[in-house]
């Protein structure tokens, strides 16, 4: 397991520890075996357990579209990220399921589709911004 060498009144000595169990110490002392009881039992680091309790909070949507009385309805970020690319421009028409924008969170390329057909109101963001979650992207009516 473990070798040290100890230098006591100018006399020097190899120590191996062969093996322990409990409170029990196999060790050899330049060559000759020795057994070690120790008076208390030697304590052993335990890893620490990490523990959460369960989370109270609905996960995430992929989209969330959200629609006032008027029509509209807006795509809302669903995390944190930088826009990669664009794929509507204000009067686009769109059908479920088109590719509407790319989104890049914590280096993954997320594809922002669209829940329901509609019409391009307004692109409230651009190439290259950060956006935050639940920041409003596009807006359709």
């Amino acid at each position: 397991m473990k070798n040290f060498t100890f230098k006591i009144n100018e006399n020097s000595y190899s120590v191996k520890i062969v093996s322990q169990e409990n409170n029990t110490i196999d060790l050899e002392v330049n060559g000759t075996s020795y057994s070690v009881k120790m008076k208390e039992e030697i304590k052993t680091r335990k890893t620490p357990t990490l523990v959460r309790k369960p989370s109270n909070t609905a996960p995430v949507e992929l989209v969330k579209v959200s629609s006032n009385s008027s029509g509209k309805a807006k795509v809302t970020a669903p995390i944190p990220g930088v826009i990669l690319s664009i794929n509507v421009k204000v009067g686009d028409t769109f059908k479920e399921n088109d590719l509407l924008l790319v989104l890049e969170a914590m280096k993954m390329e997320n594809s922002i589709v669209a829940e329901k057909s509609g019409v391009v109101t307004a692109v409230n963001v651009a190439v290259g911004q950060q956006v935050l979650q639940g920041e409003v992207m596009i807006e359709f009516e």
